[in-house]
């Protein structure tokens, strides 16, 4: 009997490509002749778009037909910082006291080689009856513009059609699998623009001071709750960002100000009936201030209800001894593209130092999120979810 693939060499190899947003640093290479050689047809293809960068992404199959459960993540990674503050060097992948080492060991290059090696097993000794899929893009930790959204434009015009997709975010809290993410609340950015006119700070009647309608604003803003939340998500939060005016000096009134805020909100709101909230309650407050509000690209927020294949999930992390939650709570990831192809959760290791210096996994955990996903292949083609 063969022996299973080791999910902790596949990490040390990826994490010693150095992929830092947007670039490719062979890890999308490494990974795509891998699965090659173990029998997926593996398509490499680049994205571009103007005033962004081309991203390298990947999508690798094996079978045919329903179901297809397809697996999405990241091989791209944030900066790694100051080098020399490291224990271990970022991209070097080294092991100690039980623990991989290295920028993108939690995010999310571990739960990538967690799933490539339960996907080799399951199948090194004949395809499944139905398909499994890899799409995973270089562009999740960046502006998100040529990764997954093009990557499943691709997929849906070359035939694919997913039936369920997980997303290998870290998500668990204390141990592996102890927390499923089943939906995210959505993200509305924007910049609020009031205009003055400025002057003397000692002749405030020569000029028109912007700050004073802003802190009026911003507080029509934060000052009453947009819902009370749902059985599934917690209550939609407004935190504003920043406050600027560009005036360096205590004795001028200002042109203008600007503030910045984001709002996360749960599936009470939609983008549309959300900005309508926000224009409504700036209009009352700002009076006849002169005012301008520019929106970042937005998200919606999705849940993915509780059924036969989130129970299948579920039912996988208790084989291996751990009760899963289901939460909604956390930022966004790139399933709030999946969720417009099939239903999506997210599933992965335990994220405590992602991010940050001396980013690490532990060797253990590594093996447990791999197990577990053995379990869902096993679970997903034997008696697959409706």
């Amino acid at each position: 009997m063969s022996e299973h693939a080791d999910p902790v060499e596949i990490a040390k190899a990826l994490i010693r490509c150095r992929s830092v947003t947007p670039a490719e640093g062979g890890a999308l290479e490494y990974l795509g002749a891998r699965l090659n050689r173990a029998g997926f047809e593996v398509h490499q293809q680049k994205f571009t778009s103007p005033g962004t960068p081309d991203v390298e992404n990947l999508f690798a199959k094996i079978g045919g037909g329903k179901p297809h459960l397809v697996f999405a993540g990241h091989t791209d990674v944030v900066p790694p910082g100051n080098e020399s503050s490291w224990s271990h060097p970022p991209f070097a992948g080294e092991i100690a006291d039980g623990n991989l080492f290295g920028r993108g060991a939690t995010d999310m290059k571990g739960a990538i080689a967690a799933f490539a090696a339960a996907a080799l097993d399951f199948t090194a000794k004949g395809k499944p009856k139905g398909t499994i899929s890899f799409l995973i893009t270089g562009d999740e930790e960046g502006p998100a513009v040529n990764g997954t959204v093009k990557l499943l434009q691709w997929a849906k015009v070359y035939g694919e059609k997913f039936d369920h997709a997980i997303v290998g975010e870290p998500t668990s809290v204390k141990r592996v699998g102890d927390t499923i993410k089943t939906g995210r609340r959505g993200s509305l950015s924007a910049t609020l623009t009031v205009f003055g006119q400025q002057g003397h700070v000692a002749y405030p009647d020569r000029a028109q001071n912007p700050m004073r309608p802003l802190i009026a604003m911003l507080e029509a803003l934060t000052g009453k709750p947009f819902d009370k939340g749902t059985k599934e998500f917690q209550r939609s939060n407004l935190e504003v960002t920043s406050v600027e005016s560009g005036s360096a000096v205590f004795n001028v009134i200002p042109e203008e100000a600007k503030a910045r805020f984001n709002i996360r909100f749960n599936d009470k709101h939609t983008i549309a009936s959300l900005k309508k909230t926000i224009e409504k309650r700036l209009k009352s407050a700002a009076k006849s201030a002169r005012y301008r509000l520019d929106y970042e690209p937005p998200s919606e927020s999705y849940l993915t209800r509780r059924g036969p294949f989130v129970d299948l999930v579920v039912k996988a992390v208790a084989e291996i001894g751990v009760k899963a939650v289901l939460s909604t709570s956390g930022g966004t990831s790139d399933a709030r593209f999946i969720k417009n192809y099939c239903p999506v959760i997210d599933l992965g290791l335990v994220g405590n130092t992602m991010h940050q210096i001396d980013e690490h996994v532990p060797v253990e955990d590594l093996q447990r999120l791999c197990a577990i996903y053995r379990k869902i292949l096993q679970r997903y083609f034997d008696s697959p979810p409706a």
